[in-house]
C-alpha cells in the first residue's frame, strides 16, 4: 500500500487579521548554507493570546520558533530573509542586544532543563544575571515567579534542595518559573509536553491558559488535541511553507486549505 503526499503549498491562506499583533513576520525565509528551511512566511502572533504552530516533523516549526528569540543565531550558517518586528522594530538588526531581547522573549525547551542547582538558585538565575543581588528581593521574585508557574505551593518547603531531583512534569513548571522571573513580555514553548505523562501535560495546560492573560504564548507541538485544547490561532506549516494560518476553532473545524484537512485528518505527517 502506497501514500501520496500533498505537495508544499505554493501560497498560503489567512482565514484572520489580527489587529496590533505582538510580532509581525514577514516574507521571512530561513537558510542552513545553501539549503532552504523556510520560504517567505508571513505571520502575526496576537498579543496575550496562543498561537500554536502545528504541522509534521520537519516541516520547520521549530525553527521557526526559534527565530523569533534568534536562537537560530547559535547554529553556524545560517542566513535569514525578511523580517521579524517585536514592538515595532526588526529583531534582526544590527544594532539589537540579542541578550536583552531574550529576555523580553523567553523559551521553554522540549526537555526541561533545571540547572544542577537549587530550585531557588535556578529561578534567581536570571534575575541575578540581570543585576538583582539583595537577597530580599531576589526572594520576592522566586516567590511570585513560583506562583507564576503554579509551583509554589509543592516547592516552597525545598527551596534549597536539589533542582535534579523534582517530578518531569515540576522540573518543566521549573523551567516557566525561570523564564518568567525576568519579566519577558512573549514566552515560545517548543514541545513542551511532549516528554510528560498526561496528568503533567494537563498542568502544562492549565498553566498556559492562566500565563496569556499576563503574557504573548507561542507552542510548537506535534499534538493537535493539545493545539486545539490551548491555542487561539493556529499556523500549519509543510516543507518549510505556511499552508494556513486562522483561529483555531475554525482551521481544525473548516479548514481553507486541502492539506491542512489531510493532516488534520491523519492522512500524512
Amino acid at each position: 500500500m502506497t501514500s501520496t503526499l500533498p505537495q508544499a503549498s505554493s501560497g498560503s491562506t489567512s482565514t484572520v487579521t489580527i489587529a496590533d499583533p505582538a510580532i509581525t513576520i514577514e516574507a521571512l525565509s530561513l537558510y542552513y548554507g545553501s539549503s532552504r528551511a523556510l520560504w517567505e512566511i508571513t505571520l502575526p502572533i496576537a498579543a496575550k493570546k496562543i498561537t500554536a504552530l502545528i504541522g509534521p516533523s520537519g516541516c520547520g516549526k521549530s525553527t521557526l520558533l526559534r527565530c523569533i528569540n534568534r536562537m537560530n543565531d547559535l547554529v553556524d550558517g545560517v542566513r535569514i530573509e525578511g523580517s521579524i518586528r517585536f514592538l515595532g522594530r526588526d529583531i534582526n538588526a544590527k544594532d539589537v542586544d540579542v541578550t536583552a531581547l531574550r529576555r523580553r522573549i523567553g523559551m521553554v525547551f522540549q526537555k526541561s532543563n533545571p540547572f544542577p542547582k537549587s530550585i531557588f538558585e535556578n529561578v534567581a538565575f536570571g534575575p541575578r544575571l540581570h543585576g538583582v543581588t539583595r537577597r530580599a528581593e531576589l526572594e520576592v521574585i522566586v516567590e511570585k515567579s513560583l506562583r507564576g508557574a503554579a509551583l509554589w505551593d509543592e516547592v516552597k518547603d525545598r527551596l534549597q534542595q536539589s533542582a535534579l531531583g523534582m517530578s518531569g512534569g515540576q522540573q518543566q513548571r521549573l523551567c516557566i518559573a525561570r523564564a518568567i522571573a525576568v519579566e519577558p513580555e512573549v514566552i515560545l514553548f517548543d514541545e513542551p509536553c511532549s516528554a510528560l505523562d498526561p496528568i503533567a501535560t494537563s498542568k502544562i495546560e492549565d498553566l498556559m491558559f492562566d500565563l496569556k492573560d499576563r503574557y504573548t504564548l507561542a507552542i510548537v507541538t506535534h499534538n493537535m488535541q493539545q493545539a486545539a485544547r490551548v491555542s487561539d490561532y493556529t499556523a500549519f506549516l509543510y516543507l518549510g511553507r505556511l499552508v494556513e494560518f486562522g483561529e483555531t476553532e475554525g482551521l481544525f473545524t473548516k479548514p481553507a486549505r486541502k492539506e491542512t484537512e489531510d493532516y488534520i485528518m491523519g492522512r500524512f505527517g
